[in-house]
């Protein structure tokens, strides 16, 4: 293994040499032109495997992942009787802190562990994919977006609470957690031993796959792209050095990451928040000043949802591209977030399950709402010219403030960097999983995490999005198949955690952290 490895590294840092020795007559090609030439026909050949769709008419197919995962999701909610509606009080009053006991096992607080994996959900998602999704499903992808993110909520609550159930702790007080340990262990005791170590051992490697991906690729070539806009655009210097500029991120996710869940957890605690209401209060501005609009963007949003005829399908493409962004967004389903949530202080693990109720909603329903509203109520949807991502956003916003667009490029240089520290996290988890709880292994996945960075901020758009959409998706194959399985004990602790907070034997934790 460690020889494959070696061969992998071997190859990742040779190309670049190999690639600059053309051959005599040959036509001279960028370095970022070479990266992506060497990595587009990989990426597509992934995706149109985990992308396979049923034609539905000559105009629209259905991915099955798509189904797979709203199938999921609405019975996720039936089966816990809108727990994400019933339990959104209680969970505010858990993240605040006001259970917490500080000698309970586990590595950050609640706010922290919502803080860590939403820093991993709130990022280039919201901006860039929700300017997709638009792009191409029309206003009413917005509403399926809205709708997958309250589906959601109940999944999100199953496989976190699962992540802290299931998870391993250390005696120096590090955990581990997430699907590859809940489908191990929980399906183990369902007497499925085989095909849960299977699942387990599925799901690491599609994560390190979606880490490398959407978690880090993604972000870097979206963040990349928007610095390249507000210095110049062609004739910024950066124009075709995405190489250079994903060494620099490399090197302070790296500064970063070297610390572990807690130096993750002090940074996106702080950095989250922050980011947030940056972009959050532009947003709300333009929405404010175009008060008039909203009504009629609303309007376009519900009717393109349902409407027979439309862009790209009609309601059926409308409803594909919402919840394929919605699922890219806010990771319900992929079960990447209970890694994160594992890692918390508790020692009741429904604890953190309602907690993790949030993040759809925080990160779907409200922000990917905002950054449509943006996007309909200035037209920039129809009118930017062929441009997708972050580039559409920025046109949104820049139509209201020409200034906002190097505002939007610190935004977003902070959203992916905050993403890519809890995608490291992820993958490091799972790439620990499978090669073992060692600090070298540990390190050594963080180098190929950095490496990975370079590769994202020089390809372009197109097959990064391929990539990162078909690991992450990939994901929720054995992670849901898991969760159907373990849904009965999920209930039981929900069950049990109920009935002793009504009677009052769970109270609140007189020492307890008013905020983390």
């Amino acid at each position: 293994m460690k020889k494959l490895l070696a061969a992998f590294l071997t190859a990742l840092l040779w190309a670049p040499a190999s690639w600059a020795q053309d051959a005599a007559g040959a036509v001279e090609l960028s370095l970022d032109e070479r990266i992506n030439q060497t990595i587009s026909p990989v990426t597509n050949a992934i995706a149109g495997v985990i992308f396979y769709s049923v034609p539905v008419s000559d105009e629209i197919a259905i991915p099955v992942i798509v189904v797979w995962l709203v199938v999921a999701a609405l019975f996720a909610t039936l089966y816990f009787n809108f727990i994400s509606v019933r339990a959104f009080g209680h969970a505010v009053e858990l993240v605040r802190g006001d259970y917490s006991d500080p000698k309970d096992a586990g590595e950050v607080s609640h706010f922290q562990a919502l803080a860590t994996a939403l820093s991993g959900t709130v990022g280039l998602g919201n901006i860039a994919g929700v300017a997709i999704a638009v792009s191409i499903g029309g206003p009413g992808a917005t509403f399926w977006m809205i709708v997958a993110g309250f589906l959601g909520m109940s999944l999100k609550f199953a496989e976190c609470t699962l992540g802290v159930k299931y998870r391993n702790e250390y005696p120096d007080g590090t955990v581990s957690g997430g699907p590859m340990y809940y489908l191990s262990k929980g399906l183990g005791e369902k007497g499925l031993g085989g095909l849960g170590k299977f699942l387990a051992v599925f799901f690491a490697i599609c994560c390190i796959a979606g880490s490398l991906g959407g978690g880090n690729m993604f972000q870097a070539n979206q963040s990349f792209q928007q610095f390249v806009n507000v210095t110049g655009g062609a004739d910024s210097f950066m124009a075709d050095k995405g190489w250079l500029f994903g060494l620099i991120v490399a090197g302070l996710v790296g500064v970063v990451i070297i610390g572990g869940i807690q130096s993750i957890a002090k940074v996106t605690e702080k950095v989250v928040p922050f980011m947030a209401v940056i972009y959050c209060a532009a947003a709300v501005i333009i929405i404010v000043m175009n008060i008039d609009q909203v009504p009629a963007a609303f309007g376009a949003i519900i009717g393109g949802a349902f409407h027979a005829e439309g862009v790209a399908g009609g309601a059926i493409g409308a409803l594909i591209q919402g919840f394929r962004r919605a699922a890219f967004s806010n990771e319900a389903g992929i079960g990447s977030a209970s890694i994160a949530h594992s890692a918390v202080r508790t020692k009741e693990p429904i604890t953190e399950g309602l907690v993790a109720l949030h993040e759809p909603f925080i990160d779907t329903v409200v922000i990917c709402t905002m950054t449509a509203l943006v996007i309909v109520i200035t037209g920039t949807y129809t009118a930017g010219g062929g441009m997708s991502g972050v580039e559409l956003t920025s046109l949104a916003f820049e139509s209201a403030f020409s200034w906002f667009p190097y505002i939007l490029a610190v935004a977003v240089i902070l959203f992916a960097f905050s993403t890519m520290l809890s995608w490291s996290y992820y993958g490091a988890k799972c790439w620990t999983y499978l090669f073992g709880e060692s600090r070298s292994m540990d390190l050594l996945f963080k180098l190929i995490f950095c490496i990975f960075v370079v590769i994202g901020a020089s390809m372009n758009l197109g097959p990064v999005i391929d990539f990162s959409d078909s690991a992450i998706f990939a994901m929720s194959i054995a992670n849901i198949i898991g969760l159907y399985i373990l849904f009965p004990v999920v209930k039981e602790e929900l069950t049990s955690y109920w009935s002793r907070l009504k009677s009052g034997e769970i109270k609140k934790y007189a020492g307890s952290e008013s905020s983390a």
